[in-house]
């Protein structure tokens, strides 16, 4: 048992002009029981009150950045490079760990010495007033491989913890789903992912407007067809349009 592995957080929260939801995800982190976190805000040059927020827990906060930037991937990638724990967790403004002990039980849901590549859990859904709606729709597999999301993005971003040492950047020249491409391109150079059987991460559902959700899937499909090429994603997108339409 003394050898249960004790490895550090890197999470990483990138904000712009966040005022009105970072409170509650600072608080998530500070809360954590577990204490081997590092806390690094990358803000995009707010002009509202989120430095201010991010200023009264200052002592709280490793990094704490504020610059232009190129978007929200490109705040990550500059997370990335700042982080120092043995794993990244990617909190956006507005969204929480899902209890004080979430990082506390997900390290205990290891049972080897080493460390996995990859750790995931669920996502719940949440209202402004942190009340639970429902679990997100696409639940994680009890065995996730990089051909998982073929079926879709099976583990929330936030959910998906990856070792610092297999990290790349996001890649760019995708504007609203960097994060499906970057899951994708991790668990292919993961050896273990670990399922830790928890719901990690209460995720703020405010919905993406409509416009960005028809390039979001745009992207999504090209990021498919270059990991799992255009015929096998073609067919999956046939399925993909039915449950658009049943879900309306």
């Amino acid at each position: 048992m003394h050898n249960r592995p004790i490895p550090k957080f890197s999470v990483i929260t990138v904000t712009y002009n966040a005022e009105a939801v970072l409170e509650d995800t600072i608080q998530s982190v500070i809360a954590q029981t577990y204490h081997h976190v590092e806390y690094i805000i990358v803000d995009g040059a707010s002009g509202d009150g989120t430095l201010a927020i991010a200023g009264k827990y200052r002592n709280h906060i490793a990094q704490l950045v504020s610059e232009p930037d190129k978007g929200l991937y490109d705040a990550m990638n500059k997370g990335i490079n700042l982080a120092t724990g043995d794993y990244l967790c990617f909190l956006n403004a507005g969204d929480s760990f899902h209890e004080a002990s979430t990082l506390q039980a997900m390290v205990h849901s290891l049972t080897a010495n080493e460390l996995p590549d990859v750790m995931y859990g669920e996502t719940a859904l949440v209202d402004k007033e942190r009340h639970f709606l429902r679990m997100r729709r696409l639940s994680a597999p009890e065995t996730l491989t990089w051909k998982s999301f073929k079926q879709g993005m099976l583990v929330c971003h936030q959910a998906f913890f990856v070792r610092r040492d297999i990290v790349e950047p996001y890649n760019l020249q995708y504007r609203f789903s960097a994060d499906f491409d970057w899951c994708i391109r991790m668990m292919k150079k993961a050896q273990a992912l670990h399922n830790a059987h928890l719901t990690l991460i209460d995720y703020l559902e405010e919905g993406m407007t409509t416009q960005n959700q028809k390039a979001s899937l745009r992207e999504r499909f090209h990021i498919m067809a270059r990991h799992y090429g255009l015929v096998s994603t073609v067919a999956h997108h046939a399925w993909f349009v039915v449950r658009l339409v049943l879900k309306k």
